[in-house]
């Protein structure tokens, strides 16, 4: 009788860790870049854009929240859907060259549904005067 009631508790227990295991599931993001060197950029050109891409290395599906630039002359766009996992996403930005002669470099912090973390990209260049 004791051997049966210990091989029931053993199942119970073995049960509960598997379930367990089943609620780690979270996403996770591995950006293939998180610099872009533009280079030096004429002023007239007006406007300069490059694409960080993610992959979702993780087990559970990613959204990207928001995406914070620093300044105004920088604007995001980024994925909206849900990325699954083994699937991938981007971060697209947009500077602004006009009315801004000299060297740059802008920090992009992007806010996803990954626990405890938040990713940070940057973009850097040198705007030459018309």
């Amino acid at each position: 009788m004791k051997k049966i009631g210990f091989i029931l508790l053993a199942l119970v227990l073995s049960t509960g860790f598997v379930i367990a295991q089943d609620g780690d599931k979270t996403p996770k993001a591995v950006f293939t870049k998180d610099v872009h060197d533009f280079g030096k950029v004429e002023e007239s050109v007006g406007s300069v854009t490059c694409e960080f891409v993610f992959k979702n290395e993780g087990t559970a599906p990613l959204f990207v929240q928001r995406v914070q630039t620093t300044c105004g002359c920088t604007t995001p766009d980024y994925t909206k859907e849900p990325v699954f996992p083994g699937k991938t996403g981007t971060i697209k930005i947009t500077y602004s060259t006009t009315g801004r002669p000299g060297i740059f470099i802008k920090e992009i912090t992007i806010f996803t549904n990954v626990p405890d973390t938040v990713y940070k990209v940057r973009i850097k260049g040198e705007v030459i005067r018309k």
